[in-house]
């Protein structure tokens, strides 16, 4: 009987320790969109829900947050849409949207 509980706890410790050597897969990094060159005073919209602050000057620059895929970006200034383009983010992609102004909607 002694021998079985050896036996027993014996195998329970080495198939625990093959847990051990597993790695857990890398977090990838966040995906985000960069949008710069917008005019002050402006709001930022991604699929038409407002994220961010106003801007403070054309030279600031928003590093949002989003999902992977695709979204609409527009760039408001008071309710007249400035600026409009649709862009697609992979997981972990950092892409950057310069806005133009007077660039066609």
């Amino acid at each position: 009987m002694v021998g079985l509980k050896t036996s027993l706890l014996i195998a329970l410790a080495l198939l625990s320790g093959c847990s051990w050597f597993h790695r857990k897969p890398p977090v990838p990094d966040p995906t985000v969109l960069i949008v710069t060159g917008a005019p002050a005073g402006s709001l930022l919209f991604i699929d038409g829900a407002q994220v961010g602050r106003p801007m403070e000057a054309s030279q600031h620059t928003q590093v949002l947050r989003v999902a992977a895929g695709t979204h609409l970006l527009e760039v408001k200034v008071g309710e007249s849409v400035t600026y409009r383009e649709n862009t697609y983010v992979a997981v972990g992609d950092r892409r950057v949207i310069t806005v133009l102004s007077g660039a066609p909607q």
